[in-house]
Protein backbone atom coordinates (compact mmCIF):
# COMPACT_ATOMS: atom_id res chain seq x y z
CA UNK A 1 0.00 0.00 0.00
CA UNK A 2 2.77 2.41 0.92
CA UNK A 3 4.64 1.66 -2.32
CA UNK A 4 1.54 2.38 -4.37
CA UNK A 5 0.93 5.71 -2.62
CA UNK A 6 4.57 6.70 -2.98
CA UNK A 7 4.58 5.89 -6.69
CA UNK A 8 1.50 8.04 -7.15
CA UNK A 9 3.22 10.89 -5.34
CA UNK A 10 6.44 10.54 -7.32
CA UNK A 11 4.50 10.66 -10.59
CA UNK A 12 3.04 14.03 -9.69
CA UNK A 13 4.51 17.14 -11.34
CA UNK A 14 7.50 18.30 -9.31
CA UNK A 15 5.90 21.47 -7.87
CA UNK A 16 2.82 19.51 -6.75
CA UNK A 17 5.01 16.75 -5.33
CA UNK A 18 7.03 19.20 -3.22
CA UNK A 19 3.83 20.93 -2.10
CA UNK A 20 2.46 17.54 -1.05
CA UNK A 21 5.61 16.84 0.98
CA UNK A 22 5.28 20.20 2.74
CA UNK A 23 1.58 19.63 3.43
CA UNK A 24 2.16 16.15 4.86
CA UNK A 25 4.67 17.55 7.38
CA UNK A 26 2.37 20.50 8.11
CA UNK A 27 -0.69 18.32 8.78
CA UNK A 28 1.21 15.87 10.98
CA UNK A 29 2.31 18.70 13.28
CA UNK A 30 -1.23 20.13 13.38
CA UNK A 31 -2.50 16.72 14.48
CA UNK A 32 0.23 16.09 17.07
CA UNK A 33 0.57 19.37 18.94
CA UNK A 34 -2.91 19.55 20.57
CA UNK A 35 -2.28 16.14 22.16
CA UNK A 36 1.18 17.22 23.30
CA UNK A 37 -0.25 20.39 24.88
CA UNK A 38 -2.92 18.32 26.65
CA UNK A 39 -0.37 15.89 28.10
CA UNK A 40 2.02 18.70 29.06
CA UNK A 41 -0.74 20.60 30.86
CA UNK A 42 -1.94 17.45 32.60
CA UNK A 43 1.58 16.58 33.76
CA UNK A 44 2.67 20.19 34.41
CA UNK A 45 5.51 19.98 31.90
CA UNK A 46 5.95 23.75 31.59
CA UNK A 47 8.70 26.16 30.62
CA UNK A 48 10.53 27.49 33.70
CA UNK A 49 8.85 30.84 34.32
CA UNK A 50 11.09 31.64 37.28
CA UNK A 51 14.11 32.27 35.10
CA UNK A 52 14.78 36.00 34.88
CA UNK A 53 15.31 35.99 31.12
CA UNK A 54 11.87 34.51 30.32
CA UNK A 55 9.36 36.72 28.53
CA UNK A 56 6.18 34.93 29.60
CA UNK A 57 4.40 35.18 32.94
CA UNK A 58 2.68 31.79 32.90
CA UNK A 59 3.83 28.25 32.32
CA UNK A 60 3.88 27.15 28.67
CA UNK A 61 4.79 23.64 27.44
CA UNK A 62 8.12 23.50 25.63
CA UNK A 63 7.63 20.17 23.83
CA UNK A 64 6.73 21.48 20.37
CA UNK A 65 9.98 20.00 19.10
CA UNK A 66 8.53 16.52 19.69
CA UNK A 67 5.88 17.19 17.04
CA UNK A 68 8.43 18.74 14.67
CA UNK A 69 10.75 15.75 15.06
CA UNK A 70 8.03 13.16 14.54
CA UNK A 71 6.56 15.01 11.58
CA UNK A 72 9.94 15.40 9.88
CA UNK A 73 10.95 11.77 10.46
CA UNK A 74 7.65 10.35 9.18
CA UNK A 75 7.60 12.62 6.13
CA UNK A 76 11.26 11.98 5.29
CA UNK A 77 10.78 8.21 5.49
CA UNK A 78 7.56 8.33 3.46
CA UNK A 79 9.09 10.22 0.56
CA UNK A 80 12.45 8.40 0.64
CA UNK A 81 12.88 6.25 -2.44
CA UNK A 82 14.02 2.65 -2.39
CA UNK A 83 17.73 3.39 -2.66
CA UNK A 84 18.20 5.21 0.64
CA UNK A 85 21.78 6.40 0.88
CA UNK A 86 24.16 5.94 3.78
CA UNK A 87 24.21 9.72 4.15
CA UNK A 88 20.42 9.79 4.55
CA UNK A 89 20.51 7.03 7.18
CA UNK A 90 23.24 8.80 9.14
CA UNK A 91 21.27 12.04 9.02
CA UNK A 92 18.19 10.41 10.54
CA UNK A 93 20.32 8.65 13.17
CA UNK A 94 21.83 11.99 14.18
CA UNK A 95 18.34 13.51 14.40
CA UNK A 96 17.35 10.76 16.83
CA UNK A 97 20.41 11.45 18.99
CA UNK A 98 19.62 15.18 19.07
CA UNK A 99 15.98 14.40 19.82
CA UNK A 100 16.97 12.36 22.88
CA UNK A 101 19.32 15.08 24.15
CA UNK A 102 16.85 17.87 23.48
CA UNK A 103 13.94 16.04 25.09
CA UNK A 104 15.93 15.36 28.26
CA UNK A 105 17.01 19.00 28.35
CA UNK A 106 13.41 20.21 27.93
CA UNK A 107 12.09 17.93 30.67
CA UNK A 108 14.88 17.83 33.26
CA UNK A 109 17.85 19.78 31.97
CA UNK A 110 21.18 18.64 30.53
CA UNK A 111 24.69 19.55 31.59
CA UNK A 112 26.21 21.92 28.96
CA UNK A 113 29.21 19.60 28.56
CA UNK A 114 26.87 16.70 27.77
CA UNK A 115 24.98 18.79 25.22
CA UNK A 116 28.20 19.89 23.50
CA UNK A 117 29.50 16.32 23.65
CA UNK A 118 26.44 15.04 21.78
CA UNK A 119 26.76 17.84 19.23
CA UNK A 120 30.40 16.88 18.72
CA UNK A 121 29.29 13.28 18.25
CA UNK A 122 26.70 14.00 15.56
CA UNK A 123 29.00 16.42 13.74
CA UNK A 124 31.68 13.71 13.77
CA UNK A 125 29.21 11.19 12.37
CA UNK A 126 28.14 13.43 9.50
CA UNK A 127 31.64 14.69 8.68
CA UNK A 128 33.68 11.50 9.13
CA UNK A 129 31.14 8.82 8.21
CA UNK A 130 28.79 10.78 5.96
CA UNK A 131 31.57 12.88 4.35
CA UNK A 132 29.37 15.98 4.60
CA UNK A 133 32.03 18.67 4.85
CA UNK A 134 33.38 21.83 3.30
CA UNK A 135 36.32 21.04 1.04
CA UNK A 136 37.21 24.61 0.08
CA UNK A 137 37.05 28.19 1.32
CA UNK A 138 35.87 29.22 -2.18
CA UNK A 139 38.18 32.20 -2.48
CA UNK A 140 37.55 33.66 0.97
CA UNK A 141 40.88 35.22 2.05
CA UNK A 142 42.09 34.01 -1.37
CA UNK A 143 42.01 30.38 -0.14
CA UNK A 144 40.44 27.60 -2.16
CA UNK A 145 40.94 23.86 -1.54
CA UNK A 146 41.91 23.06 2.04
CA UNK A 147 43.69 20.02 3.57
CA UNK A 148 41.55 17.09 4.73
CA UNK A 149 42.28 17.69 8.41
CA UNK A 150 41.39 21.38 8.18
CA UNK A 151 38.23 20.46 6.27
CA UNK A 152 37.13 18.08 9.05
CA UNK A 153 37.84 20.56 11.86
CA UNK A 154 36.21 23.51 10.08
CA UNK A 155 33.11 21.52 9.11
CA UNK A 156 32.57 20.16 12.62
CA UNK A 157 33.07 23.64 14.08
CA UNK A 158 30.52 25.17 11.69
CA UNK A 159 27.94 22.43 12.34
CA UNK A 160 28.24 22.82 16.11
CA UNK A 161 28.16 26.62 15.88
CA UNK A 162 25.00 26.77 13.74
CA UNK A 163 23.19 24.23 15.92
CA UNK A 164 23.80 26.45 18.95
CA UNK A 165 23.02 29.60 16.98
CA UNK A 166 19.52 28.29 16.23
CA UNK A 167 19.13 27.36 19.87
CA UNK A 168 19.96 30.94 20.88
CA UNK A 169 17.35 32.64 18.67
CA UNK A 170 14.50 30.66 20.25
CA UNK A 171 13.76 33.52 22.64
CA UNK A 172 10.52 35.12 21.42
CA UNK A 173 7.30 33.76 19.97
CA UNK A 174 7.60 32.65 16.38
CA UNK A 175 11.21 33.61 15.66
CA UNK A 176 12.85 30.16 15.58
CA UNK A 177 9.90 28.70 13.67
CA UNK A 178 9.80 31.51 11.10
CA UNK A 179 13.58 31.31 10.65
CA UNK A 180 13.27 27.55 10.10
CA UNK A 181 10.62 28.20 7.43
CA UNK A 182 12.62 30.90 5.61
CA UNK A 183 15.88 28.93 5.69
CA UNK A 184 14.45 25.62 4.55
CA UNK A 185 11.95 26.93 2.01
CA UNK A 186 14.82 28.84 0.39
CA UNK A 187 17.11 25.80 0.40
CA UNK A 188 14.25 23.58 -0.76
CA UNK A 189 13.47 25.81 -3.73
CA UNK A 190 17.13 25.95 -4.74
CA UNK A 191 17.54 22.19 -4.40
CA UNK A 192 14.40 21.71 -6.49
CA UNK A 193 15.88 24.02 -9.13
CA UNK A 194 19.05 21.91 -9.03
CA UNK A 195 16.95 18.70 -9.38
CA UNK A 196 18.24 17.40 -6.05
CA UNK A 197 14.96 15.71 -5.13
CA UNK A 198 15.96 14.04 -1.86
CA UNK A 199 17.57 17.17 -0.44
CA UNK A 200 14.61 19.28 -1.56
CA UNK A 201 12.21 16.88 0.17
CA UNK A 202 14.18 17.08 3.40
CA UNK A 203 14.13 20.87 3.31
CA UNK A 204 10.41 21.05 2.51
CA UNK A 205 9.69 18.52 5.28
CA UNK A 206 11.36 20.78 7.85
CA UNK A 207 9.64 23.86 6.45
CA UNK A 208 6.22 22.18 6.57
CA UNK A 209 6.80 21.06 10.15
CA UNK A 210 7.79 24.58 11.20
CA UNK A 211 4.74 26.10 9.50
CA UNK A 212 2.46 23.71 11.39
CA UNK A 213 4.26 24.54 14.64
CA UNK A 214 3.79 28.28 14.10
CA UNK A 215 0.02 27.77 14.25
CA UNK A 216 0.51 27.24 18.01
CA UNK A 217 3.59 29.40 18.61
CA UNK A 218 2.62 32.80 17.22
CA UNK A 219 1.61 35.18 20.03
CA UNK A 220 -0.06 34.26 22.27
CA UNK A 221 2.13 31.16 22.24
CA UNK A 222 0.51 27.94 23.42
CA UNK A 223 3.71 25.90 23.12
CA UNK A 224 7.46 26.39 22.58
CA UNK A 225 9.65 24.17 20.42
CA UNK A 226 12.29 23.80 23.14
CA UNK A 227 15.76 22.40 22.55
CA UNK A 228 14.19 19.31 20.97
CA UNK A 229 13.08 21.45 18.05
CA UNK A 230 15.71 24.18 17.82
CA UNK A 231 18.69 21.82 17.96
CA UNK A 232 17.28 19.58 15.24
CA UNK A 233 16.26 22.46 12.96
CA UNK A 234 19.71 24.01 13.34
CA UNK A 235 21.40 20.68 12.60
CA UNK A 236 19.33 19.92 9.50
CA UNK A 237 19.66 23.49 8.22
CA UNK A 238 23.45 23.55 8.43
CA UNK A 239 23.81 20.09 6.88
CA UNK A 240 21.61 21.13 3.94
CA UNK A 241 23.56 24.40 3.64
CA UNK A 242 26.87 22.52 3.43
CA UNK A 243 25.39 20.17 0.81
CA UNK A 244 24.19 23.20 -1.17
CA UNK A 245 27.66 24.75 -1.08
CA UNK A 246 29.46 21.57 -2.11
CA UNK A 247 27.03 20.78 -4.92
CA UNK A 248 27.87 24.16 -6.43
CA UNK A 249 31.61 23.78 -6.09
CA UNK A 250 33.59 24.83 -9.12
CA UNK A 251 35.42 21.83 -10.52
CA UNK A 252 33.06 19.35 -8.85
CA UNK A 253 31.06 16.58 -10.48
CA UNK A 254 27.88 18.66 -10.74
CA UNK A 255 26.88 21.62 -12.91
CA UNK A 256 27.08 24.99 -11.19
CA UNK A 257 23.59 26.35 -10.60
CA UNK A 258 24.43 29.05 -8.07
CA UNK A 259 27.67 30.97 -8.16
CA UNK A 260 29.06 32.18 -4.83
CA UNK A 261 27.10 29.42 -3.07
CA UNK A 262 28.85 30.00 0.32
CA UNK A 263 27.68 33.64 0.29
CA UNK A 264 24.12 32.53 -0.43
CA UNK A 265 24.30 29.96 2.38
CA UNK A 266 25.56 32.65 4.79
CA UNK A 267 22.70 34.95 3.74
CA UNK A 268 20.16 32.18 4.27
CA UNK A 269 21.49 31.51 7.79
CA UNK A 270 22.41 35.11 8.57
CA UNK A 271 19.92 35.60 11.42
CA UNK A 272 21.27 32.89 13.74
CA UNK A 273 24.88 33.33 12.55
CA UNK A 274 25.17 37.08 13.13
CA UNK A 275 23.28 37.00 16.43
CA UNK A 276 25.50 34.22 17.79
CA UNK A 277 28.76 35.88 16.69
CA UNK A 278 27.63 39.18 18.17
CA UNK A 279 26.60 37.86 21.59
CA UNK A 280 29.62 35.55 21.87
CA UNK A 281 32.01 38.43 21.19
CA UNK A 282 30.24 40.79 23.61
CA UNK A 283 30.00 38.14 26.34
CA UNK A 284 33.69 37.32 25.98
CA UNK A 285 34.64 41.00 26.25
CA UNK A 286 32.33 41.60 29.21
CA UNK A 287 32.71 38.44 31.31
CA UNK A 288 35.46 36.41 29.66
CA UNK A 289 33.08 33.59 28.74
CA UNK A 290 30.83 33.36 25.66
CA UNK A 291 28.43 31.04 27.50
CA UNK A 292 27.15 33.43 30.19
CA UNK A 293 23.43 33.86 29.42
CA UNK A 294 22.06 37.39 29.02
CA UNK A 295 19.28 39.41 27.40
CA UNK A 296 21.38 40.99 24.68
CA UNK A 297 20.26 39.01 21.64
CA UNK A 298 18.96 40.89 18.62
CA UNK A 299 15.38 39.82 19.40
CA UNK A 300 15.74 41.14 22.96
CA UNK A 301 16.99 44.44 21.58
CA UNK A 302 13.90 44.64 19.37
CA UNK A 303 11.75 44.26 22.49
CA UNK A 304 13.78 46.95 24.27
CA UNK A 305 12.91 49.38 21.47
CA UNK A 306 9.22 48.68 22.07
CA UNK A 307 8.27 46.15 19.41
CA UNK A 308 6.16 43.18 20.48
CA UNK A 309 6.92 39.54 19.65
CA UNK A 310 5.04 39.45 16.35
CA UNK A 311 6.51 42.74 15.15
CA UNK A 312 10.05 41.70 16.11
CA UNK A 313 9.67 38.35 14.36
CA UNK A 314 8.26 39.97 11.22
CA UNK A 315 11.07 42.57 11.06
CA UNK A 316 13.80 39.94 11.53
CA UNK A 317 12.15 37.67 8.95
CA UNK A 318 12.05 40.57 6.48
CA UNK A 319 15.70 41.33 7.16
CA UNK A 320 16.59 37.67 6.48
CA UNK A 321 14.69 37.74 3.18
CA UNK A 322 16.43 41.00 2.24
CA UNK A 323 19.84 39.43 2.83
CA UNK A 324 18.93 36.42 0.69
CA UNK A 325 17.84 38.78 -2.09
CA UNK A 326 21.11 40.73 -1.84
CA UNK A 327 23.18 37.52 -2.00
CA UNK A 328 21.28 36.14 -5.00
CA UNK A 329 21.36 39.48 -6.83
CA UNK A 330 25.06 40.22 -6.35
CA UNK A 331 26.60 36.74 -6.35
CA UNK A 332 28.79 37.74 -9.30
CA UNK A 333 30.89 39.79 -6.83
CA UNK A 334 32.44 36.64 -5.37
CA UNK A 335 32.35 35.18 -1.89
CA UNK A 336 34.91 37.35 -0.13
CA UNK A 337 33.35 40.67 -1.18
CA UNK A 338 29.75 39.51 -0.86
CA UNK A 339 30.12 38.02 2.63
CA UNK A 340 31.83 41.27 3.66
CA UNK A 341 28.85 43.23 2.32
CA UNK A 342 26.39 40.98 4.15
CA UNK A 343 28.11 41.46 7.49
CA UNK A 344 28.46 45.20 6.87
CA UNK A 345 24.67 45.38 6.39
CA UNK A 346 24.26 43.42 9.64
CA UNK A 347 26.50 45.87 11.49
CA UNK A 348 24.51 48.82 10.13
CA UNK A 349 21.26 47.14 11.21
CA UNK A 350 22.70 46.48 14.68
CA UNK A 351 23.87 50.09 15.00
CA UNK A 352 20.38 51.29 14.08
CA UNK A 353 18.97 49.15 16.89
CA UNK A 354 21.52 50.67 19.28
CA UNK A 355 20.53 54.16 18.14
CA UNK A 356 16.83 53.56 18.79
CA UNK A 357 17.47 51.91 22.17
CA UNK A 358 19.63 54.81 23.35
CA UNK A 359 17.16 57.33 21.94
CA UNK A 360 14.32 55.69 23.85
CA UNK A 361 16.29 55.74 27.11
CA UNK A 362 17.39 59.34 26.65
CA UNK A 363 14.03 60.44 25.23
CA UNK A 364 15.73 62.25 22.38
CA UNK A 365 16.89 61.43 18.87
CA UNK A 366 20.40 62.69 18.30
CA UNK A 367 23.38 61.76 16.15
CA UNK A 368 25.27 61.34 19.42
CA UNK A 369 23.22 58.21 20.08
CA UNK A 370 25.08 56.50 17.22
CA UNK A 371 28.40 57.08 18.99
CA UNK A 372 27.84 56.31 22.69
Amino acid sequence: MKLKVMLQLVNLPQPIFYLAVTLIAFVLVLIAIPSIIHVANHRSLFDDIDVERKEHKKGIPRLGGVAIFCSFMITALLVANGGVSKEFSLLLACCMILFAVGLKDDLWGVNPSTKFGMQFLISSIMVLLGNVRLTSLYGIFNVYDIPYGVSIFLSMLIITFVINAFNLIDGIDGLAGVTGVVVNLTLGLMFADMEQTTLACLAFSIAGSCIGFLRFNITPARIFMGDTGSLMIGFLSVILAIKFIELNKIGGNHPIFYGSAPSIAVAVLIGPIFDAIRVFVLRTIKSGSPFVADRNHVHHRMLHIGFNHIQSTFILMSFNLLMIYVALSFRSLGNFVLIGILFLICLIFNNLLTFFIRSKKRKSYSIVNFLW
